[in-house]
């Protein structure tokens, strides 16, 4: 520990803070988008650890049940939920609408862990 407590290091004079506890630790992402393998279709009925109010089972044909979901799961799921209830290809194709429903922790740690997930800049973002 040091004089800005516990939870930073200093690096070449750099303050480097701990994760957020508001976002997912780096062990708790898959390897690789390609790992996500969840549903892209149909009913899914998430676990009362994710979804322990209201609507807990999601039409994933929705488009707005299906970007529901995913915040859920992004915001609340571990790992195994991540593999379990995400589809790579989805969470590419959405992340646009999804980072701006979830907490900064949450989009940081994903867009770090996987560039495809980062906003675009210049003028092709446009």
């Amino acid at each position: 520990m040091d004089a800005y407590g516990p939870g930073h290091e200093h690096t070449a004079g750099r303050e480097v803070s701990a994760p957020s506890r508001w976002g997912p630790a780096s062990g708790q992402l898959p390897s690789s988008l390609a790992e996500l393998a969840g549903p892209t279709r149909g009913l899914v009925d998430l676990p009362l650890h994710l979804a322990w109010s209201g609507l807990r089972t999601f039409d994933l044909g929705d488009e707005k049940l299906l970007l529901g979901m995913y915040r859920i799961v992004l915001a609340a799921g571990l790992r195994e939920d991540y593999l379990q209830f995400l589809d790579g290809g989805l969470l590419v194709a959405h992340w646009p609408r999804l980072r701006k429903m979830v907490g900064r922790g949450v989009r940081t740690a994903w867009e770090d862990a996987f560039p495809p997930l980062r906003p675009r800049t210049g003028r092709a973002a446009a």
